[in-house]
């Protein structure tokens, strides 16, 4: 027997106000209310709802024949008990079936493991207490935020009583091998890891309703067909999705939801292939061999690296100056910057600040609120700047204003300046991508200061108007499509 793993990804960021709409230390309101309620009611309309119910009604024609994962990220969880608790409630009626298993990650979706292992354990804490409280499951499988992952991370993982961890079946990882098996962590062999195939999924999540794609359209027969076409000795497809690609990246009108519900049937009467859970697979199967992975790896872009987020000095301005007062957020004990702090820990922060150009670019646009990646360093940086204030100012509750801070820098004032070695675009890893120039329109581009003390603080403003942040447009089709069919190449898009 063979088993398809399916795990869905939910995780909704919140969204930040623009810097032009609140003063420094003044107004600590970060967060876009409207935008957020907005794209969560119509994320969980077009996706969430009639996705569970079509899991749902699955589960029931099939029983146990049929099962699925999920990983919700803090910030999903707490949005949608805000602002569509139906979501959770089909979630809990899910659980009750005993035919979905939840797995653990970080609370607010964050970066935490690259920097700091004391918040990167709070929050794998804090996430599986509030699964439990919530679905009555206590995880015992880890998938951190984007699949991020090397030995230092599953050891972690695994002494937070983990024994099986979600990760990328990353070529320049694997080498030869294939990621279709059960594999264990080489330094800490009780840790077993499932490898995303990234070929097959990617198919559904970025091409399933491309029609310059030679393979379009992928019907249940063809994609098992596909499956089938895996060689007999290897055990397991692992197919990791963003639960969003079921109505929202892929719209209802794309036949995505009629896919997933004539799946089922089509791989259990046409395949020797029968779904199961993370937890189930590596109790049936035996891990083949060890995987070392001594760098990060991740799910994004064609690198499966860490430069969607840490990939120029934007980035790595921003992360260090959040995990730089991480002291300071844990001595204040104060539950309103400890809420704050999380969010802005989330790792879409970092992605929207990505400066690639190259083939994951458009994938990068269509994840992205912001115009540009100048403007979201720029917005984000003047909200930390505020929470800094907080931060080093006992008794300043979200909400409160402090009239003697200075105000946001308004359009006829003389923005702050500063060297453009500070904005300039560090070269990545990979030499395809050291040629990288900065757009002309970012030469005047200015950047946020670290305020030298609350009074003295001040907001950065960007010379000309900024457009308000829209909503991305879902992507055009692609000039050069890949996927699992006949042809198949490597993935040249993210999530």
């Amino acid at each position: 027997m063979k088993f398809i793993n399916l795990c869905f990804q939910v995780h909704q960021p919140y969204r930040l106000r623009t810097y032009r709409f609140f003063n420094i230390g003044q107004d600590h309101q970060y967060y876009d209310d409207y935008q957020n309620r907005h794209i969560i009611r119509r994320v969980a309309e077009r996706s969430y709802l009639p996705a569970n119910r079509m899991i749902l009604d699955l589960i029931r024609e099939y029983g146990s024949a049929f099962r699925v994962s999920y990983s919700i990220s803090g910030p999903a969880l707490e949005q949608l008990l805000q602002h569509a608790p139906e979501v959770i409630h089909g979630f809990q009626e899910l659980a009750s079936t005993g035919c979905v298993e939840f797995t653990g990650e970080t609370y607010s979706h964050s970066l935490a493991s690259l920097k700091s292992k004391e918040e990167f354990i709070r929050q794998v804490v804090k996430h599986r207490d509030r699964i439990n409280d919530l679905f009555g499951q206590s995880p015992t499988t880890f998938r951190n935020t984007e699949l991020i992952f090397n030995d230092e991370i599953g050891l972690t993982a695994a002494e937070q009583g983990f024994t099986t961890l979600l990760t990328e079946g990353a070529k320049h990882i694997l080498g030869w091998k294939s990621p279709n098996f059960l594999y264990y962590s080489a330094i800490n062999p009780k840790l077993k890891l499932l490898l995303r195939n990234y070929r097959l999924s990617d198919d559904i999540i970025f091409r399933f309703s491309n029609r310059a794609w030679s393979e379009w359209p992928i019907t249940t027969e063809k994609f098992v067909g596909w499956l089938n076409k895996v060689p007999d000795n290897e055990e397991v497809v692992n197919l990791f999705l963003n639960y969003e690609t079921l109505g929202e990246q892929q719209w209802k009108e794309t036949g995505i939801f009629e896919f997933f519900h004539k799946l089922p049937r089509t791989v259990l009467a046409h395949s020797p292939y029968r779904f199961s859970t993370p937890r189930e697979i590596s109790e049936q199967l035996q891990p083949v061999a060890p995987i070392t992975v001594l760098y990060p790896i991740s799910w994004a872009d064609e690198e499966k690296d860490l430069t969607a987020w840490l990939g120029n000095e934007l980035q790595d301005e921003a992360f260090g100056k959040l995990y730089g007062i991480e002291q300071a957020v844990v001595e204040s004990d104060r539950p309103d910057v400890l809420r704050d702090w999380e969010r802005l820990q989330a790792s879409d922060h970092f992605y929207y600040m990505c400066t690639k150009w190259f083939s994951d670019g458009e994938v990068h646009k269509y994840f992205n609120p912001y115009p540009s990646p100048y403007e979201a360093f720029i917005n984000y940086m003047n909200v930390l700047s505020d929470f800094m204030i907080r931060v080093e100012t006992p008794g300043v509750p979200a909400g409160e204003a402090r009239s003697e801070q200075p105000h946001a820098v308004k359009e006829t004032e003389k923005p702050v300046k500063v060297s453009a070695k500070k904005t300039a675009v560090r070269k990545t890893i990979r030499k395809k991508t050291s040629d990288i120039k900065k757009p002309a329109a970012a030469k005047n581009q200015t950047a946020a200061k670290k305020p030298a003390a609350a009074k003295k603080s001040t907001a950065v403003k960007k010379p000309t108007a900024a457009k308000k942040p829209t909503l991305a447009k879902k992507p055009t089709a692609e000039k050069k499509v890949t996927g699992a069919g006949p042809n198949a190449k490597s993935m040249k898009k993210t999530n």
